[in-house]
């Protein structure tokens, strides 16, 4: 890990980093005893009130990296609003709520509130009047709130952009901008994210006082475990070859992505009818449909998640044994994000990607290239899995 281009030791207990009972109590109730590398290097100056721009790969412990200082610089008595949370979908919102409100199991008096379209804003409205000291949101909803006057944001402190690459990429620069333009207050701003686009870089320029820049790089040490194939497959025995793959490696909790919505519904009816418990998630799908089927498939009783990249970031899913990429992905980053939904947590992983045209096994050999994975080729031929000479 590298702070301000300094490579510093990466290995800590959290009992060694000065945290209180309070927080270190919630830490033991999950369980955790060492600190990320990410986590190690963004809660000292974070708690010291400095801005912090991190970079560190997917499942590596942000939420904490952030949640931690914010949840210790939060006043239980309180009743203004002191740390916001900005993140770019409405599901890594409601996760970091979640694991914000474990940080606060015994800091009694500390109160969140997720904010979030496609939810009844009327409940929100009455959540907002309990004075919540931390709220999480999109940018899309708080900007309605703020219109609306049912949230203040003058004494806020502690803002972060959470997966600021992919909320910015999304086309809310200008909602995120007129949000932090509106707190006089702001002491520190935390921009935590997988990559660091240009976008991402304006917005330090513009609202970062000397950052403490912190690198995480991919490498063995925290670089996901997962086993990558590619296989060609004729296009109509695609769902058949998804199912002989569940079966035959046993896989218990599964991600299916497709590259649209209409492919996402048709490939979870396929599963179905095959007599495999699937379901799809994607941007038509009610906000509250699609969280009962989350719920479903993080209890267990959902085998197979079908989604478009909408769940390609942001779904804090540890245990998923196997992803399959149904479509071959349009862009590299997609693949990257897909992928590490799998292999978690220092897990074993797999990825299956399947082709079937030119066009996608030219698509692949540019993501291999790209991301200098290895991939070994498979071919599904008369009902039959064969392997081939590497490339």
């Amino acid at each position: 890990m590298e702070v301000n281009g300094e490579v510093v030791n990466e290995i800590q207990d959290y009992k060694d980093m000065g945290l209180s009972p309070a927080i270190l109590q919630a830490i033991d109730r999950k369980g955790y005893v060492t600190a990320t590398p990410i986590q190690v290097g963004a809660i000292p100056p974070f708690i010291d009130w400095k801005d912090v721009i991190a970079k560190a790969p997917t499942g590596t412990g942000k939420t904490f990296a952030f949640g931690i200082p914010m949840v210790e610089h939060t006043d239980p008595a309180g009743g203004d609003v002191t740390g916001l949370v900005l993140a770019p979908t409405r599901e890594l919102a409601l996760q970091i709520q979640e694991e914000l409100r474990d940080l606060c199991a015994f800091k009694e008096g500390v109160r969140t509130v997720c904010l979030y379209g496609g939810a009844p804003i009327e409940k929100q409205i009455q959540t907002l009047k309990k004075n919540p000291q931390i709220v999480v949101a999109t940018p899309g909803r708080l900007m309605d709130h703020m219109k609306r006057r049912t949230v203040r944001l003058d004494k806020v402190e502690t803002v972060v952009l959470d997966e600021a690459d992919r909320m910015l990429d999304m086309g809310f620069i200008r909602d995120v901008t007129r949000i932090l333009d509106t707190m006089p207050q702001r002491r520190n701003l935390g921009m935590f994210s997988a990559t660091i686009s240009r976008e991402v870089l304006d917005i330090s320029w513009v609202y970062q006082r000397d950052p403490v820049e912190i690198t995480v790089q991919a490498v063995a040490e925290n670089k996901p475990d997962i086993q990558q194939y590619r296989v060609e497959v004729e296009r109509g025995e695609k769902a058949e070859l998804t199912e002989r793959l569940l079966n035959a490696g046993g896989y218990e909790r599964a991600i299916a992505f497709c590259n649209t919505k209409t492919m996402t519904d048709r490939l979870a009816s396929m599963l179905r009818l095959r007599g495999v418990q699937a379901d799809a998630i994607h941007g038509d799908i009610p906000q509250r449909a699609r969280e009962q089927v989350l719920s479903r498939f993080r209890e267990g009783r959902l085998r197979v998640l079908v989604a478009t990249d909408v769940a390609a970031r942001g779904l804090d899913i540890d245990d998923v044994d196997v992803v399959f990429n149904y479509d071959v992905p349009d862009e590299n980053e997609y693949y990257v994000h897909r992928i590490g939904r799998t292999g978690r947590a220092k897990r074993h992983g797999v990825a299956y990607t399947l082709v079937c045209s030119v066009t996608e096994a030219l698509r692949m050999d540019d993501i291999q290239k790209g991301t200098r994975n290895t991939v070994l080729p498979l071919k599904y031929e008369d009902g039959v899995l064969l392997e081939l000479d590497k490339p």
